[in-house]
């Protein structure tokens, strides 16, 4: 999942989720550090909630049903993996890279990658599970450096 589609899905969400909890609007704004009107918004389907908001729902509701039935796990984990571009932890299992991906660089259990026709960058580990993807080259690198220094 991306930040943009978790956001999405939750903005859809905040009412029920105010519903299911048994809060007032202005009780559930207070609780989220939004204004009424910027809830109302919201839940109307007007504006989305922006990231920060999303993520002080999954933290402050990390109980509900409909929070942990939406992303199919711990919020806090899916946010913690969404907001740190999955650092530390395993993504999905890939192909591996054996036909449009050229190794960069290998160290360890892991090897920094670029896709032939895209680009971009990223980060598997022996299994062929991937870490972590970019465009940004720079970041790219320091994201290998991170993993092999603290996972090797």
């Amino acid at each position: 999942m991306e930040k943009e589609h978790i956001i999405k899905l939750l903005s859809e969400k905040m009412k029920l989720i105010r519903i299911e909890k048994g809060y007032t609007q202005d009780k559930m704004a207070e609780i989220l550090g939004i204004s009424k009107k910027t809830l109302v918004q919201i839940e109307k389907g007007r504006i989305q909630a922006g990231w920060t908001c999303v993520v002080a729902l999954c933290a402050l509701f990390r109980d509900s049903e409909i929070i942990q039935t939406t992303l199919g796990e711990d919020p806090i984990d899916v946010m913690e993996i969404i907001g740190r571009n999955g650092i530390n932890r395993a993504k999905e299992r890939t192909m591996g890279g054996k036909v449009w991906w050229k190794d960069l660089q290998k160290e360890g259990r892991f090897r920094l990658q670029q896709n032939l026709i895209s680009q971009h960058y990223r980060i598997l580990d022996n299994a062929n599970f991937r870490w972590y993807s970019s465009f940004d080259i720079k970041e790219a690198y320091s994201r290998f450096k991170e993993l092999t220094d603290e996972l090797n």
